[in-house]
């Protein structure tokens, strides 16, 4: 599974970006907002730490105008996705921006409907928002493997990108359901790492090669 950052903090991007696992950026307004950056400024500087797709949210909510800026994003850097929000107008962006052979990210879903729409509208990714579903009493989980069924049984390219993610608990089972992507938040992608026996048996290692002596030696 690839693994994206949810973020629009272009130095935070590139430091975790240095551990060489990182596949992606999803960035959106409310995002971006939080840096008090220049949205296209930031987005240039991610693109250039980030080799793979760039998110970007387009504000218009007609078509016309979700096809006018996407355009403009997408002269930013070739890796940019355009994020559009799944409504008609949406979908009818998502068609004309597939067409001129841009990715197209189709967010806000949260139904396997809605997502199979998407996937016939030409979207590169989908974004089903599974930790907004369990805070309303739903599982969210159970949509990723809704739509991965719909996805296989229709041979559908589109990528489903689990969004909203709250935990390292979400990830696991995001993979294990079957998603392509997981965009994670900076703090989540930190501690996917973190397992108490891991720091415990290190320490272990640790305080026995010195005990014993043990060095490793230059040539």
């Amino acid at each position: 599974m690839k693994l994206f950052i949810d973020s629009a903090d272009p130095t935070e991007i590139a430091k975790l970006a240095e551990s060489g696992l990182v596949d992606g950026v999803t960035t959106n307004p409310s995002l971006a907002a939080k840096t008090g950056l220049d949205y296209v400024e930031a987005l240039k500087s991610i693109c250039a730490s980030v080799a793979g797709p760039i998110s970007a949210e387009v504000l218009s909510t007609d078509t016309e105008g979700m096809v006018s800026e996407g355009k403009r994003f997408a002269k930013i850097a070739k890796n940019i996705a355009i994020k559009v929000p799944l409504t008609w107008d949406g979908m009818k962006a998502c068609r004309q921006l597939a067409n001129a052979g841009l990715m197209v990210n189709v967010t806000l879903c949260f139904s396997p409907v809605q997502a199979m729409m998407a996937a016939k509208a030409g979207a590169s990714f989908i974004s089903p928002f599974i930790g907004r579903l369990d805070d309303v009493g739903h599982d969210g989980m159970a949509l990723i493997h809704e739509i991965r069924t719909i996805y296989d049984n229709y041979d559908f390219k589109t990528q489903i990108l689990a969004a909203s993610i709250r935990g390292v608990p979400h990830v696991r089972n995001a993979a294990l359901a079957g998603a392509d992507i997981a965009t994670i938040p900076p703090d989540v992608f930190k501690s996917l790492l973190n397992h108490p026996l891991t720091d415990k048996g290190l320490a272990a290692f640790l305080a026995d090669a010195k005990k014993a002596g043990v060095r490793i030696r230059e040539e």
